[in-house]
């Protein structure tokens, strides 16, 4: 699978590096782009379900990175529930050899 990673910037200016096993990231997700919290967060869920699910389709077994990546996501957004108007922002989506996209 081609792994991907994207580089993440929370609203306390925290930079956090993602993992996806999938190019599906790229899909739900823009360098440069800002989302409001709840909608990175439910963007990064779609995604890494699905690719999780594709990793499951080719060898038989759900990818485990990709379930404890969202779970880390939606650990650091629940630290900005109550930040209005939080958002966060995709610094970079990039190969696994560092190539960006």
């Amino acid at each position: 699978m081609p792994e991907m990673y994207f580089l993440v910037r929370w609203p306390d200016g925290a930079i956090q590096r993602c993992y996806s096993p999938s190019t599906v990231i790229e899909e739900f997700l823009a360098p440069g782009a800002v989302y409001p919290l709840a909608d990175f967060v439910e963007r990064s869920r779609q995604a890494l379900g699905i690719a999780g699910d594709r990793v499951r389709a080719k060898y038989g077994f759900a990818c485990g990175s990709a379930a404890d990546q969202l779970a880390e996501i939606e650990a650091a957004a629940a630290g900005f529930g109550s930040v209005p108007e939080a958002a966060v922002t995709v610094e970079a989506i990039t190969r696994a050899n560092g190539e960006a996209r």
